[in-house]
C-alpha cells in the first residue's frame, strides 16, 4: 500500500498531538494570511466579534488558549488587560513572539489545553479560537479551562460550526469541497493542512451539541450565536460562584419571646448551694 508523501505534512481526525503541533509549526509563518485569503476576509470579522464577547478590561488576567500567532491576543491586550497567549505548537509561539514580543501585557508560552500549566482560579476570562477542534480530547480541554478560570468568570469560544440553512450549507461544503483545496495550494505553504482543516470541520459537532459539552464539563449561562450564516458559532458561559457561607438562620419573633423566658428560668434554678 503506498503512502501519500504529504501525509507527514498534516494531521488527520486521530488528532495525534504530535503530528497536529509538527503541522501548525510548518504553517506558522504565513498562518495569517492564509486564513484571511481562504475565509475571504471573514477571519478578521469573527475576531472583532470575539474580541466584543471577551470585553477585556485592564486588570483583568485572560488566557487566549490556542492563540496561535497572538493575533486575537494582541486585541486583548490593547484595552491594558494581561494577557497569556498560549499554544502547544513551538513555531506558532515563536512567530507570535517575533512579532508581537515588545507588548509589555502580552506573554507567550507553551501549553497543553489537556494539562494547562496553571493554577486553579486564575483567569477572569478564558478563550479559545478555532483551537478546540484540533484538541484530541476536547471535553476534558473544557474542564481545564473551567479549573483555571475564577468563580463567575468567563469562557468564549470561537469555532467552526454547521450552518443551519441547507441551502448554504450546500453552497459552504462545495467551497471547503473544490474551491479552498485549490486556493491552498496557492497560498498555503503546506496544502495537505487545509485537507485536514476541511475534514475536521465536517467531523465538528454541530453547535447545540458543543453547547451540551460546555455544560457537561461544569459551566453555567451556556449560550451561543451564528456568525456568518453559522459557519463559525461563538459558544458563551460563565463559571459558577463559589457557593456563599450559609447566613445565621434570623430570629422569629417565637424564638425572640422565648430568649428572655429561659434566661429568667435559668435565673429561678436554685444553685447547688440553696438545696
Amino acid at each position: 500500500m503506498s503512502h501519500d508523501p504529504n501525509d507527514q505534512h498534516r494531521a488527520d481526525l486521530g488528532k495525534d498531538p504530535s503530528r497536529v503541533s509538527g503541522m501548525f509549526d510548518e504553517v506558522a509563518p504565513h498562518y495569517d494570511r492564509t486564513n484571511t485569503v481562504l475565509s475571504l476576509g471573514n477571519d478578521q470579522l469573527w475576531r472583532v466579534a470575539t474580541t466584543r464577547a471577551v470585553a477585556p478590561r485592564r486588570g483583568q488576567r485572560i488566557l487566549d488558549l490556542a492563540a496561535g500567532t497572538g493575533a486575537s491576543s494582541v486585541s486583548f491586550a490593547r484595552s491594558g488587560a494581561d494577557v497569556v497567549a498560549a499554544d502547544f505548537s513551538p513555531g506558532m509561539i515563536a512567530e507570535g513572539k517575533r512579532r508581537h514580543g515588545s507588548i509589555p501585557n502580552l506573554s507567550f508560552m507553551e501549553a497543553d489545553a489537556t494539562a494547562l500549566p496553571f493554577a486553579d482560579d486564575e483567569f477572569d476570562t478564558v478563550t479559545m479560537s478555532f483551537g478546540l477542534r484540533n484538541v484530541i480530547e476536547p471535553k476534558k480541554a473544557l474542564a481545564e479551562l473551567l479549573r483555571v478560570t475564577k468563580p463567575g468568570g468567563r469562557l468564549v469560544v470561537c469555532e467552526f460550526s454547521h450552518p443551519p440553512s441547507s441551502l448554504f450549507a450546500g453552497l459552504y461544503g462545495f467551497y471547503n469541497n473544490r474551491v479552498l483545496p485549490i486556493v491552498a495550494k496557492t497560498v498555503s505553504s503546506n496544502a495537505p493542512a487545509y485537507d485536514y482543516l476541511n475534514e475536521s470541520i465536517r467531523d465538528w459537532p454541530a453547535q447545540a451539541e458543543l453547547s451540551s459539552w460546555i455544560r457537561e464539563a461544569g459551566w453555567t449561562d451556556v449560550a451561543y450565536r451564528n456568525l456568518s450564516f453559522g459557519i463559525v458559532a461563538l459558544h458563551r458561559a460563565t463559571k459558577p460562584k463559589a457557593a456563599a457561607p450559609k447566613a445565621a438562620a434570623p430570629k422569629t419573633a417565637e424564638t425572640k419571646a422565648a430568649a428572655p423566658k429561659a434566661a429568667k428560668a435559668a435565673d429561678a434554678k436554685p444553685t447547688p448551694s440553696e438545696r
